[in-house]
């Protein structure tokens, strides 16, 4: 498996290449700007973008989804509950953050479906709470987190449709109980360094005690 970490645009987010590299298939996770560095990335690895999956609908991880279509012919992919979001983005955000409104999704998956690239499968994990479909993806060894948890810290819960109750909920019941030694691939550069593990989240992170 071929897997990138790349840091993007203003805000500190992570946009995450996932590859196959005997099928040469692949898909890119929240490509929030920087399209051009996305896809070089993926040129440079004879990755194929297949999918553009999106952890949730907030304007800060979708500002790429527009060009990223549009330049690979990608399919949009979403939980069922954030997909309004994708277009309904208000002008005055966009310009905010220089981003382009995205397409609406060309698949809405909910929890327990399987995404595949290649012979990789991501399994969705619905985890509301910073927003309503927002979602993780678990490949054995890893967890793409989205804004739901980060690096010693979590997401916030104040935008509207979340809750912190709800985001805890998701946090203790979906995601401490994977494996301790899964790596934790957050939506921000937020912490002391940029991946965590679930047992360190556990032993760590003062929001979860």
């Amino acid at each position: 498996m071929i897997l990138r970490q790349i840091l993007v645009g203003t805000m500190m987010v992570f946009a995450y290449l996932v590859g196959d590299a005997e099928s040469g298939e692949g898909l890119v996770i929240d490509p929030a700007a920087d399209t051009d560095t996305i896809i070089a990335q993926a040129r440079q690895d004879n990755i194929t973008i297949k999918y553009i999956v999106n952890t949730h609908g907030h304007v800060d991880h979708i500002g790429g989804n527009a060009d990223m279509k549009s330049r690979t012919g990608a399919r949009i992919i979403i939980h069922e509950g954030d997909a309004p979001m994708l277009t309904s983005t208000p002008a005055a955000i966009l310009r905010m953050f220089n981003a382009q409104e995205s397409p609406p999704a060309d698949i809405m998956v909910t929890d327990g479906d399987i995404i595949s690239v290649g012979t990789i499968e991501l399994k969705v994990i619905h985890t509301p709470g910073h927003s309503p479909g927002g979602m993780s993806l678990y490949i054995p060894g890893y967890v793409f987190t989205g804004d739901t948890l980060f690096v010693e810290g979590v997401g916030r819960t104040d935008l509207p449709g979340g809750s912190w109750d709800v985001m805890f909920t998701s946090i203790k019941t979906k995601l401490l109980s994977l494996p301790d030694d899964t790596v934790v691939l957050p939506g921000h550069n937020y912490g002391r360094k940029p991946t965590s593990t679930i047992a360190n989240e556990k032993k760590r992170n003062p929001f979860l005690r």
